[in-house]
């Protein structure tokens, strides 16, 4: 009986923490380039006797599905779409450098370039600043360039780059602010191949019906694992009555 109940109930908490992230997923399935994140489940048997017939159930993120959202064309200047699997380097609240694929860009009253949810965009030399006077624009490779409309015979003069940094065959962590991290600090090498489509945001990777499916299967597997304890608590009042009759 102490057996089914523990385990019912560690079954109970990973179903919550699955409904957790899949809750979280939907809330961000129109969050520009946001990423899904995944939840790895496993059985673990405790070690020793008498309790190595337990198995309880862990669930915890292992990390998120680098797939590509859809990318759609928006015409705008500092809208960019990076059409690679790298990612464009921010900076965070605590200053350090981190990671996004959200390329809705804006210039901020400090002149400051920055994505939709305020972070500043890293370039070479830090976070990158455009000049008040001139015509913004990035280029596939990710240089920012302002051209002056009082000289329209000269060439766009370059105030950065943008860096496109490459994950693969780095551990990397996404955070509870949606940006990705390298696990033990640290930051990404630059991906000089990297490209981006101006004039185009990529959407997030979440697809809606997908996890409505995953939701409802996670309620219904909580539904059935509180149920086990139900029983546990009946087949034990029962037993005691057979005792008290013995």
């Amino acid at each position: 009986m102490d057996r089914l109940i523990h385990t019912a109930l560690s079954g109970m908490r990973a179903s919550m923490d699955s409904q957790r992230v899949i809750a979280s997923n939907m809330a961000n399935a129109n969050t520009l380039g946001f990423r899904a994140e995944m939840l790895d489940q496993r059985a673990v048997t405790i070690e020793g006797q008498p309790n190595e017939a337990r198995a309880m159930q862990t669930a915890s993120v292992r990390g998120a599905n680098m797939v590509a959202g859809e990318i759609v064309d928006t015409g705008r200047n500092l809208d960019i779409a990076i059409e690679t699997d790298a990612l464009m380097a921010v900076q965070a609240v605590d200053g350090t450098e981190a990671y996004t694929r959200r390329g809705d860009l804006s210039i901020s009253a400090t002149g400051l370039l920055v994505n939709g949810e305020g972070r500043p965009v890293l370039g070479e030399n830090g976070p990158i600043t455009i000049p008040p006077v001139g015509i913004p624009g990035i280029a596939p490779d990710g240089t920012i360039t302002i051209a002056d409309p009082a000289a329209p015979d000269q060439p766009p003069a370059e105030v950065g780059r943008i860096k496109l940094a490459t994950w693969e065959g780095s551990p990397v962590s996404k955070g509870l602010d949606g940006l990705f991290r390298v696990e033990g600090g640290g930051i990404l090498p630059g991906d000089e191949a990297a490209t981006v489509k101006v004039g185009a945001l990529e959407q997030s990777n979440v697809k809606t019906t997908e996890v409505l499916v995953d939701m409802i299967d996670a309620q219904r597997l909580f539904a059935m694992r509180s149920k086990l304890i139900s029983t546990a608590r009946e087949i034990d009042e029962s037993g005691a009555q057979l005792m008290r009759l013995g």
